[in-house]
């Protein structure tokens, strides 16, 4: 069986939500992960924010609004005036829910169940209209099977076991639909899964079921080699490896997220990123196979800022770089890149929330200097160490790029160079023009 995931815009309106209809219905059963119509989530949090706020009539005339958005799209969906009503009775319930919200004390508990409706709702919009279209139906409750646990990691087994036990009630079933994003957690609250939404729900639906396939519909025809805002001619990468897809999608690749395609590798399930607008695209598959001697992408990620810390007691110190890790690791942010020299180490951080408290710490060590505005270009492929030559080609391309950081041999499938915003443009084009277009 496969798995597959249909985004917020390829469920954004009536004449979406028939196109999927339409792919979906081929005679065989699969598993459907829907995520919220596009905007409804934003707008849930918009939401949100007026009932912190405790202004419930920005809330309710927010509310009102979005409620008038799907009463437009449940008119031009259904056909027969049995399952419109069924829709509008479903729909009007959980938005007089959301409603409830706006009279008591709210929390961030509250505000989860307030997240979670956008995804109840498109999967009983969905699921009416199969019925409607004498497609056998079934709905598969995320908040029945999907869970974290105190860490707030997937519940792997509870979900495996749970999932199996609402499968076997519909064994005849033609198409189970599902929700993405939401879960409980392990306080059986209402709760979501942040790290890639509906993506990682699919995953997980995914390897609990050992599904043959996972598919990722999106509205972009798979994975591109380079970034089509930046650079013309941009063409999809048909074949990733799982490390290269997750190297890409860590540093800008927006179509997936990195960490939500790992229960696929570890299970072995191929991950296929299609295209809603144009399904017959072959697209992009990621698999545990990569192709050697071949450079696949470039990708960029932005706001970076680069801190040099530079000590003459570093000099043969030992555990000068642990207590440098340790400052970053007590404000809890995360580093990029890593360089280190006799005398100095540079690090990179997208985080800078707790920036002068670091700097602050660091200075006890030695002269920190900080580069701001700086943005990562990371070079995907197959350049393992022993390809001889292939990271030079990287660094030919960058040759009249004014380069702050190189990071390699942290990884088979990346080189990664700092450059300044302003010569994102310049970098990411030079690649494309010396990696992709002269071969």
């Amino acid at each position: 069986m496969k798995v597959l995931k249909f985004g917020g815009t390829s469920v954004g309106s009536a004449r979406r939500i028939k196109d999927v209809a339409k792919l979906i219905c081929d005679g065989t059963p699969k598993i459907v992960v829907l995520s919220a119509m596009s905007g409804t989530t934003n707008t849930l949090v918009e939401i949100s924010d007026y009932l912190y706020k405790k202004n419930s009539d920005g809330a309710n005339e927010t509310i009102n609004n979005l409620e008038k958005k799907y009463m437009q799209v449940i008119d031009e969906l259904y056909a027969t005036e049995e399952y419109k009503q069924k829709t509008l009775k479903d729909v009007r319930a959980h938005f007089d829910y959301i409603r409830t919200f706006t009279k008591d004390l709210f929390t961030l508990f509250e505000e989860k169940v307030v997240l979670a409706q956008g995804e109840l709702i498109s999967t009983a919009m969905m699921n009416y209209y199969l019925l409607e279209n004498g497609v056998n139906s079934v709905m598969l409750p995320a908040l029945d099977y999907m869970k974290t646990d105190k860490n707030s990691e997937p519940d792997t087994a509870y979900i495996k076991k749970n999932l199996q036990e609402l499968l076997d009630k519909n064994k005849n079933a033609d198409i189970y639909i599902t929700q993405g994003y939401i879960c409980r957690n392990a306080y059986n609250e209402v709760d979501n899964l942040q790290r890639g939404g509906s993506d990682y729900s699919a995953s997980l639906v995914g390897a609990a079921i050992r599904a043959e396939e996972i598919q990722i519909w999106t509205d972009i025809d798979g994975m591109h080699n380079n970034d089509p805002r930046y650079v013309e001619n941009t063409a999809p990468v048909r074949q990733l490896h799982f490390e290269e897809a997750a190297e890409l999608a860590y540093f800008g690749a927006k179509i997936l997220h990195p960490t939500c395609i790992l229960p696929a590798k570890l299970n072995n399930i191929p991950v296929r990123l299609l295209n809603t607008m144009k399904p017959e695209a072959p697209g992009t598959v990621i698999f545990n196979q990569s192709v050697p001697r071949k450079i696949k992408a470039v990708a960029a990620k932005d706001n970076i800022t680069a801190i040099k810390i530079k000590s003459g007691r570093m000099l043969l110190a030992y555990g000068f770089l642990r207590k440098v890790f340790e400052i970053f690791e007590s404000y809890q942010t995360s580093i990029d890149m890593v360089t280190t020299s006799e005398v100095g180490v540079s690090v990179t951080i997208d985080n800078t929330k707790h920036l002068q408290e670091i700097l602050d710490d660091l200075r006890k060590f030695g002269t920190v200097t900080v580069d701001e505005d700086m943005v990562i270009i990371c070079v995907v492929g197959d350049l393992e160490w022993s390809n001889v030559g292939f990271e030079s080609e990287a660094m030919k391309a960058m040759k009249d790029v004014p380069v702050r950081m190189i990071s390699y041999g942290g990884s088979n499938y990346n080189i990664s160079f700092l450059v300044r915003s302003k010569d994102k443009k310049m970098a990411l084009q030079s690649l494309s023009k010396y990696l992709f277009e002269n071969k």
